[in-house]
């Protein structure tokens, strides 16, 4: 499936077909300006509305990347596309190893 919709048209109904398509085991998440304002300034990221054509067809830029929690639910590691996989590779073995 296409990007879930973009915030302020995001619903629990409208995300249910596209977070399993990623991983079963994945939550999606949503909520009113104020909470997704709060959760991205916890996770550090960014996310800004970009004017379509018309009102609905806005585009949303935002921060590209994988959380990774460890067993504890800590935040460890945040990968980005360019991260070596060898590299990656490394520090999850480190986190495996309860470093």
């Amino acid at each position: 499936p296409r990007c879930p919709p973009a915030p302020g048209r995001v619903t629990p109904a409208r995300l249910r077909p596209y977070v399993p398509a990623c991983h079963p085991a994945f939550l999606g998440l949503t909520g009113d300006a104020a909470a997704i304002s709060r959760a991205a300034r916890e996770f550090r990221v960014i996310f800004q509305k970009q004017s379509g054509a018309t009102p609905e067809t806005y585009t949303v830029d935002h921060t590209s990347g994988s959380f990774i929690f460890d067993p504890q639910g800590r935040l460890r590691l945040f990968v980005t596309a360019q991260q070596s996989g060898a590299g990656l590779e490394e520090d999850i073995r480190l986190l495996l190893a309860g470093r």
